[in-house]
């Protein structure tokens, strides 16, 4: 099981952080990935990072939003910096072939 917290609402250019915590699954063993979901629109990927640490971002999030995994506390979490209206989705989080139940980011400008 997945289960994702830290959503809220912001204002452009403030921070917020995700964290989801996993159960039920050889963490180490498994990518992780953060996508969302803007209203309207389909849902697409913010960043993920692999069972070895690696770490790769859509492009629009490189530089502002950090993703990082604790294998002992089994959490995966993602940091979120300069926050933009355009930001404003409900967070997914994915492991192996499961996912979150989403946490809702709101950004106003």
């Amino acid at each position: 099981q997945l289960q994702a917290s830290g959503g809220g609402s912001v204002q452009a250019g403030g921070s917020l952080r995700l964290s989801c915590a996993v159960s039920g699954l050889n963490f180490r063993l498994y990518a992780c990935g953060w996508y969302r979901q803007p209203p309207g629109k389909q849902r697409e990927l913010v960043a993920r990072i692999a069972s070895n640490g690696v770490t790769n971002y859509a492009e629009a999030m490189t530089g502002r939003f950090t993703i990082s995994r604790d294998n002992v506390r089994r959490t995966v979490d993602l940091q979120m910096n300069s926050l933009k209206a355009e930001d404003t989705a409900v967070y997914y989080c994915n492991v192996g072939q499961q996912w979150g139940q989403g946490t809702l980011v709101t950004v106003s400008s």
